[in-house]
């Protein structure tokens, strides 16, 4: 794995916060990776695309705790409808977050709607679906390159038709497709 998809740390100007997020996968022909689109109005990562997650609480037993209680809180996702399998290496922002990824297998089906899910309109403007094909395709993710803080970065970006995917989330997806690869 190209380490710039794992670790941003060198952009944090304050101490990491240690948050989990739920990387949800659905089996069968239909199958994909569940994401979300948070609302215009929070104040971090505002609009932009992610996995279900927050930062670990104090209350929280582990990462998977945290994960699976943001999930039922921003998605509506019942605990007991996720096969916890494990976790991604951790990921750093340059916005100061630690990010443990934590995978979790959901009961198949052809659409979003099936899993009964009900979004948080304070947390989430949309659902989707990034494809099985979409994300197995070596060939998908892309790099794109911008400015930020006076020094040139790379991140990777994953093609949708409706949705921008990059950032922390787009790097924990290369890590995720090349594991699911055996690359």
């Amino acid at each position: 794995m190209p380490r710039d998809a794992l670790d941003e740390r060198d952009l944090a100007e304050c101490p990491l916060v240690r948050a989990a997020v739920l990387v949800a996968l659905t089996p069968g022909p239909a199958g994909g990776v569940l994401l979300t689109k948070r609302t215009a109005h929070l104040s971090h990562h505002a609009g932009q695309v992610s996995f279900p997650g927050g930062c670990i609480d104090p209350s929280d037993a582990s990462p998977e705790a945290a994960a699976l209680r943001e999930a039922q809180e921003e998605i509506g996702l019942d605990p007991e409808r996720v096969a916890v399998t494990g976790r991604l290496g951790d990921y750093v922002t340059g916005t100061g977050y630690c990010i443990t990824p934590v995978l979790g297998v959901l009961p198949a089906c052809r659409t979003l709607r099936e899993l009964g899910l009900r979004p948080s309109p304070q947390e989430v403007d949309t659902m989707f679906m990034l494809p099985m094909a979409v994300l197995l395709d070596s060939r998908a993710p892309q790099r794109r390159g911008a400015f930020y803080r006076g020094r040139w970065r790379e991140f990777w970006v994953w093609p949708h038709p409706e949705q921008y995917v990059w950032g922390a989330t787009a790097a924990i997806l290369v890590n995720l497709a090349a594991r699911l690869r055996g690359d």
